[in-house]
Parts: structure tokens; sequence; C-alpha cells
């Protein structure tokens, strides 16, 4: 690579003031951009939109990431765990909300007492969310999950019938008020597999049976990707999450709609030149050809960047405007960058270096990421943490 200035040697640059050491930029007009795809598909099937920001909104924050989108054309937003809503509801948010994951042993009163929907998948799991009703002193309005093929959480076809007796008498008394049924789907980031449309029509047996009962729920089933491929299972709402952060559960980033909405980044802390035959990294699966220029990265498996990463010696980064190798393998705090012979890359101490982003320019990406350790983007935007800063950036302000 042709060099644009000479690269400097170990100790010869001075970092800059100021600026993390680690950094994810958080885009939450990128979250607005999908989540108006999103709930703009939706309306045209006259669906209502939730979107899902469990988990601190997939690593991207809740709550700015629930502002978003509640701008954007959402309706509802989703959480798994009480905790979850809770901190939704205390950073002062009061659009309708679900939870759904939960120890039959919890405390559900707080949640009901917020205001929080809830999801039950057994009559035990019913039992405790009503007696948190009665202890709230206010009805609970449920979400009735019913097992259509996941096999995880979620009432089975054979249990359902005493699970929606339960809930008749519950509303008779005035403890619960019944919102919805719904269920997930197992393999719709697979389009065309015949589990899709089996898992629809189970749903659409335990709505009957609801109906038959005299209730009127609405229905929900789309994720991410049925949102994007599945318009007929809209039905009344649809739940994208991770589609919301601009990450594609089926097109790659070059063909998706969506805008990658997180950006993770550091800098360089040390720039050094190695002669040929020297190893660098745990277990020297690297070992210099010739004299190579390195730049040391502050951040490594216990800020979230995978140890796997570098199985293959086939992870990048953008530094110096340019594509380069990683080095060798990634280390608890720190990976090296194989910025090319010197005079190759003009790197410096304190440079900005892009471990993923949106892709742009042919940058690396979380997608990328996920297919060299053969899993998915939501387990890396998901993984990032400890020493990393969270940045957010809204209408072009951080």
């Amino acid at each position: 690579m042709p060099a644009t200035e000479p690269v400097p040697g170990a100790g010869a640059a001075t970092p800059p003031a100021g600026g993390p050491r680690a950094e994810a930029v958080i885009d939450l007009d990128a979250v607005r951009h999908n989540v108006a795809l999103l709930s703009g598909a939706a309306a045209r099937s006259g669906a209502e939109t939730m979107v899902v920001v469990k988990a601190d909104g997939y690593g991207h924050g809740a709550p700015g990431v629930a502002r978003a989108a509640l701008s954007a054309g959402a309706t509802r937003l989703g959480v798994a765990t009480l905790d979850e809503a809770l901190a939704v509801r205390s950073a002062g948010i009061d659009a309708p909300l679900l939870s759904w994951l939960h120890l039959p042993d919890e405390n559900f009163a707080a949640a009901v007492a917020a205001g929080v929907e809830l999801s039950v998948s057994s009559r035990e799991h019913l039992a405790a969310v009503l007696a948190g009703a009665r202890a709230a002193g206010r009805p609970v309005r449920l979400h009735l999950k019913a097992d259509t093929g996941l096999g995880r959480n979620g009432c089975p076809p054979g249990e359902w019938p005493g699970l929606v007796d339960d809930v008749v008498a519950a509303a008779a008394d005035g403890t619960a008020e019944p919102v919805a049924v719904w269920s997930h789907l197992a393999r719709a980031d697979e389009p065309g597999d015949p589990s899709i449309d089996a898992q629809a029509a189970r749903l659409h047996a335990a709505v009957a049976h609801v109906r038959d009962r005299g209730f009127a729920p609405l229905r929900h089933l789309a994720n991410s990707a049925a949102t994007l491929t599945r318009p007929d299972l809209h039905l009344d709402l649809v739940r994208p999450g991770i589609a919301a952060y601009g990450l594609d559960p089926i097109a790659q980033p070059a063909d998706s709609p969506l805008r990658p909405a997180m950006t993770l980044r550091g800098r360089v802390a040390l720039v050094k030149t190695v002669p040929a035959g020297e190893g660098v990294s745990y277990g020297h699966e690297f070992v210099a050809a010739e004299p190579r220029v390195l730049a040391l990265v502050p951040l490594g498996y216990a800020d979230g960047v995978p140890r796997r990463g570098n199985d293959r010696g086939r992870m990048r980064v953008r530094i110096g405007g340019t594509i380069r190798p990683v080095a060798g393998r990634v280390c608890m705090d720190q990976f090296v960058v194989d910025c090319g012979e010197p005079g190759a890359l003009a790197v410096a101490v304190g440079d900005p270096v892009e471990l993923f982003g949106t892709g742009a320019g042919g940058g690396p990406t979380a997608r990328e990421w996920a297919d060299e350790l053969g899993t998915i983007h939501y387990e890396i935007v998901t993984g990032i943490r400890g020493r990393v800063r969270r940045t957010v950036h809204d209408g072009g302000q951080a």
C-alpha cells in the first residue's frame, strides 16, 4: 500500500489529549431510520410495532433507543425481565411496555403498579402474576404466550385450555385484563422454512380458543426477520428487535436497507517496528515474514472483543483510513494490528481504530465478526462491555 507519510517509530508520537480509550458510538438517527422502515411496513399491513429494548437495548442503551423508536413510529416496547421493565419506566418512558421472561417466585407487584404488561406461560406463572396484581391494587394487562414450536418459553397446546380458564376467571373478578396472544418463531431467518407456517397455524388455533371465551386479543408473532419478509404474519403487532439496531437477520449489510447503529472503536496505544522472524502475541500464531509495523490497540476479550476473533487470522480493522489485519491472538486487554512494511501506512499513537461499524467503504461489520465466529451479530453487539464507553449521537450531537 502506498505511504502517505513516514510511519513513526515506537515512542515517536504523542497521543492527542482527550478522547476515550475505547467507545461504542451509538447513532440514534440510524435507529430512527430503521424503526421508521419497520413500522412503515407494519402500518401498511394494519399492524402496530413493538420495538424490543431488552439487554439494555441490545447493548445500545435502552432509554435512548426507546425514545428514538417511539419518535419513529413504534407504539410499544418490549423487554425480557422485570428489572429491565422498571429501568425503562424509571427513565420516564410511559409507553405500553411488555415484559415476558420471569420466574414464578418473583415479586410482580412493582411492575403491575408501574403499568407494565406481563406475559404468562403457565398456570403457576399466572398465579404469581395475579398475586402481584392484588398486591398492587390494580388489574394486570396480560399477554398469553403459546409455545407454537420453538420449545422454549410459552404454554404447550395441551395446557393451553387450563391457562385460558384461569385467565377468564381472573378477568371476571377484575384482577386481569387479557391483551394479547403471542408466540415466537424458531426459523424466521430462513425464509420459506415450513416451520414458519406451522407455527402461525398453531398461534391461530390458540387465538381461536381465547376468542371462543369471549375475548378479542391482539396477535403478535413476527420478529425482525418476519417483519421484513412475511407481511402476512404482521397480524396486529410486529415485534422487531435486532433490525431496529440496523443488523439485518437475513441480508448482508451491503444488501440491507437497514443502517447499523453501533460503531466500536479504540485508539492506538503504541506503534513499533519488529524484525523478520519476530512472533506476536500469545502462542506466536503470527510471525513476521519481513519487518512489520505493528499498532497496539487496548481492547480485548474483557471488553467484548472475542478471543477467537482472529483464530484464522482474518479479523480486520480500519486504521489510518485503511483496512488492516489483526496480528496474532486477541488478549484480555489488547490486540495488535499489522500495519504492513515500514513506510506502507502512516499510523501514530492516538489514531482511531474502527473495529466494526456500518460497513461503509468496505469497513468491518458486526455481521462479519459473527460470520467468522460462527455466531450471530446479536451476540457481538450485546457482548460489548467492560471498559468500553458508550457515546450516543442524537441528531448529530454527541
